[in-house]
């Protein structure tokens, strides 16, 4: 038995962290782990949840993306149409399957093949133009060979009919590979049958506006806001008018006889608000691409509930009131909105002047109000 000297010699040494200096994301986060290794460990359910995501950005490229996956789908998980002609055009077919335990093997590809094979020959669909298969632990390399291999994988069809496909297909009948189908088949272009490889597809995932909320890791770099147009645009027009109301109403004139030309300063401060408007409205056109839908409008009511007791208060002026309420904005607490890491000071002044675009806030309160 070893004695307390020779056991010494075998004790673990310190941890030695690639992070000496850890950061705050480090500590509340941990170590985040990448989106692949992300699609392996999620449920059924949540793949399809990130399939409908994944959907969003082939909405850009198809004029209809749809899913079909279920019973009577004719061997389709999503279909994508490039047309309105939809089957009676051109389409693409991805079957999206979800083993996350091993790779996709021919023994769960060729009955899928087997199935739309079928459904075009009877015209219930037409053939599309590629039909992909993906899956959380991609193609195998045994199905990776036969979808690059037309030939081959023609032949492994024929080879398995009676073994994977004949009842398969459908419940109500044992489809066999003979006749008139066995001449369709023959016939058939099986170069439309690929594979997609998991890490496209989330390149493709990327590029929606849930990719941050679903693997983390951070929002984007925001491009530069836009520059405010010489010309006031359209949908400038209610929160210019209001601004104008401000300005009059603090120098004790009509907004018929008030002429911002001829105050240089309140000029200038009409300047930056239209900056600060553009930087919120470029905001809002990040939000689109970067962050789920509706957390653009949550930001804004956030703001909204932040300084309405100030705006609801007296002040002498139009304009003070204005200034008052652009003060409390920079103290409004915004972190729990998911565009917060992105938030410029203009922005918060921005989105009080899209609030007041829309007549939530008021800066100057005429007898009906």
């Amino acid at each position: 038995m070893m004695n307390k000297d020779e056991l010494s010699k075998f004790k673990l040494p310190l941890p030695n962290p690639k992070e000496n200096h850890p950061s705050t994301q480090n500590v509340l986060n941990g170590k985040l782990i990448t989106p692949k290794q992300h699609l392996l460990l999620i449920s059924a359910n949540d793949w399809e949840d990130f399939l409908e995501e994944w959907g969003h950005f082939q909405k850009k490229e198809y004029h209809l993306v749809t899913g079909l996956g279920g019973a009577n789908d004719y061997g389709i998980d999503i279909a994508c149409f490039y047309t309105d002609k939809c089957f009676q055009g051109d389409w693409d077919n991805f079957q999206c399957k979800y083993y996350k335990d091993n790779p996709l093997a021919p023994g769960t590809a060729i009955p899928e093949i087997g199935k739309i094979l079928w459904h075009i020959y009877n015209k219930n669909i037409t053939a599309p133009k590629a039909y992909y298969f993906f899956a959380p632990k991609d193609c195998g390399d045994a199905l990776k060979k036969l979808l690059l291999n037309s030939t081959k994988l023609k032949q492994k069809v024929f080879d398995k009919w009676n073994d994977w496909c004949k009842n398969s297909i459908t419940s109500t009948q044992t489809v066999l590979l003979e006749g008139a189908f066995l001449d369709f088949v023959n016939q058939f272009d099986f170069n439309i049958f690929q594979y997609k490889p998991v890490l496209d597809v989330i390149e493709e995932h990327r590029k929606t506006p849930y990719f941050s909320v679903r693997f983390g890791g951070g929002l984007k770099n925001r491009p530069e806001p836009t520059i405010p147009p010489e010309d006031i645009d359209d949908k400038e027009a209610r929160y210019v008018e209001q601004l104008n109301e401000a300005y009059a109403d603090h120098q004790s004139l009509s907004t018929t006889t008030f002429n911002l030309s001829n105050h240089p300063k309140l000029e200038k401060h009409f300047g930056r608000q239209r900056e600060a408007f553009y930087s919120a409205e470029s905001l809002r056109a990040f939000s689109r691409d970067s962050v789920p839908p509706g957390t653009f409008r949550a930001l804004q009511n956030d703001m909204l509930n932040g300084v309405i007791d100030i705006a609801e208060d007296n002040h002498e002026s139009g304009l003070k009131k204005l200034k008052e309420v652009i003060k409390e904005s920079k103290l409004v607490p915004l972190d729990a909105n998911g565009l917060f890491q992105v938030i410029r000071v203009n922005d918060r002044y921005g989105i009080c002047h899209q609030l007041a675009n829309e007549d939530k806030l008021i800066w100057v309160k005429t007898n009906n109000d």
